[in-house]
């Protein structure tokens, strides 16, 4: 299977599993919510301005993808 279609596959049961969707949707999300944490603990803030919020987000993301790849 190609790359292609592997994605094509995935998208495809995102599209028509609510199940599956929820379980990505949930990893996703929680992948979110972890990163802000631990980025208000080493920031020490209590608020996330957007500058913050854009680099939570990136940090969750990367997560996301290590956590989907092992």
């Amino acid at each position: 299977m190609t790359t292609e279609e592997a994605m094509i596959q995935v998208t495809n049961e995102l599209k028509t599993d609510p199940v599956y969707r929820i379980g990505w949707q949930s990893n996703i999300a929680m992948a979110f919510c972890d990163a802000a944490a631990r980025y208000k603990k080493r920031s020490g803030k209590v608020y996330l301005s957007a500058v913050d919020i854009h680099k939570v987000a990136n940090e969750a993301a990367n997560d996301f993808i290590t956590q989907l790849c092992k």
